[in-house]
């Protein structure tokens, strides 16, 4: 029997597709090595669009059930073959032990709050809780509320910024539909998208964040969302300005379909400018995330999320089915940190000692000809003459930073570059510069100087 006959698709969605060509290969009816009609012989017995088609392949592609060879067609997957790699595997792919890592997007231990004298006050009036209290310690989101860069419905605290863009994202987001990101931008949230089949629409980046006319095309192809970081952007350290901010929510309001906003702002309270959140003026559109992993350290997995009424019930509601909510005890430590003098003063400490160490890098590899973008946050974007070569320059040295390629929308064809972590940077700092120097360079050994224009891209 041919393959294409024992194909029968009853919903002609993208999910339907990928869900019943799934259902014949774990039954047995597809085999291995069984080839899958093209995409546009597909679409055209189901009367779709190709693009219909194509998103149900790279849903099982994701899934590892099917590989794509090429000219050859797309085939069912052998038997144990694993999904496709993703991006955040491969930033950590073949690592080996550095004298300096410089690749983690961590802060500097040294940096944070000390904990155990406020762990010794909750200590004594800890009390055990039930399972029916509220998911939020009240005085913990009076505080938050108090401090939020806009008014928001509702709030709740959640397992950190990944956990609560992923929550946003499955509120918000269905498969197939289209959602905006910078570019380039954090690996995990590239993986995140292409395992739930989302369609990853990109938009280019400057010094304020991305760039208007860019988000306005991606805005009018009906996009339902968009994950942007306003301060100290990961990979690049960019930070939206008020002015940038106004001119995306101008090109929002003028959608003729309503595309929600997931802010991440992961490094909170240790980014030197202001939380620039577009809720300012779209508090319906806009759900809005902040971290004190980078500030108060990664270890407690807080991050509080606001936006809409309707869309935080959901995913309040959705939570109940899983973890219930984040442990009071540590909303009550973090409650108990954000009120502590002592705590705030490290971290004002920690904040300022960021822009030291990132200022004394850049002005260091400006001496050797190469400009690092201003920014702020733990981390630096570096352009280089070729990502491959540098990273083995800087392993032979014994440094270790993470590839560029991970954070970019596209596999190939992207600028090269490298992330620094500048947090590791208490000291040495001319040492690290002259080998990064070195390394960003063509391998001729010609003088490279990196402009604004390398950085962002065009």
């Amino acid at each position: 029997m041919e393959t294409n006959d024992r194909i029968r698709i009853d919903d002609p969605t993208p999910a339907g597709i990928a869900g019943a060509i799934a259902r014949l290969i774990t039954s047995g009816e597809l085999r291995a090595g069984d080839r899958l009609p093209t995409v546009r012989e597909l679409s055209r017995r189901l009367g779709v669009s190709p693009a219909t088609v194509s998103h149900g392949w790279r849903a099982l592609a994701q899934a590892g059930l099917v590989v794509s060879r090429g000219r050859s067609g797309t085939f069912v997957a052998e038997g144990g073959t694993r999904p496709a790699s993703s991006r955040t595997d491969s930033m950590t792919r073949g690592a080996t032990g550095a004298r300096l890592d410089l690749s983690l997007g961590t802060p500097d231990p040294a940096l944070l709050p000390e904990i155990g004298s406020i762990l010794s006050r909750l200590a004594l009036g800890a009390e055990t809780t039930d399972y029916h209290q509220a998911p939020v310690v009240p005085e913990l989101g009076r505080l938050l509320q108090a401090d939020w860069p806009a008014r928001s419905g509702a709030l709740t605290v959640v397992d950190g910024a990944m956990d609560a863009i992923v929550r946003s994202l499955q509120a918000v987001v269905r498969f197939g539909d289209r959602v905006i990101v910078e570019d380039p931008t954090f690996p995990y949230i590239l993986d995140y998208l292409e395992s739930i089949g989302a369609q990853i629409v990109p938009v280019h980046m400057d010094e304020e964040g991305v760039l208007p006319d860019d988000f306005a095309r991606a805005v009018a192809t009906g996009a339902s969302a968009a994950v942007l970081q306003p301060r100290a952007q990961n990979p690049t350290g960019a930070s939206m300005s008020v002015e940038r901010a106004e001119e995306l929510v101008a090109i929002l309001r003028r959608g003729e379909r309503r595309c929600m906003i997931i802010e991440d702002d992961h490094s909170g309270a240790v980014v030197p400018v202001e939380d620039i959140s577009l809720g300012r003026w779209l508090p319906d559109q806009v759900l809005h995330v902040r971290s004190y992993s980078k500030s108060h350290g990664p270890d407690l997995r807080i991050a509080a999320l606001s936006g809409p009424e309707e869309i935080i019930d959901r995913i309040v509601a959705t939570r109940v089915l899983g973890p219930g909510w984040t442990p009071r005890i540590l909303q009550r430590l973090l409650h108990e940190m954000l009120r502590d003098e002592t705590v705030t003063r490290t971290v004002e400490h920690a904040r300022a000692q960021y822009q030291v160490r990132r200022r004394a890098l850049a002005d260091a590899l400006r001496g050797h000809g190469l400009y690092l973008a201003d920014g702020q946050g733990l981390n630096a974007w570096l352009p280089v003459a070729d990502e491959r070569t540098a990273l083995i320059h800087l392993a032979a040295n014994g440094i270790r930073v993470a590839p560029g390629g991970p954070f970019f929308v596209a596999s190939r064809g992207h600028p090269e570059a490298v992330r620094v972590t500048i947090a590791p940077l208490a000291e040495g700092i001319d040492e690290v510069a002259a080998v990064l120097a070195l390394a960003a360079r063509p391998r001729q050994s010609e003088y490279f100087s990196l402009d604004q224009a390398s950085w962002d891209g065009r």
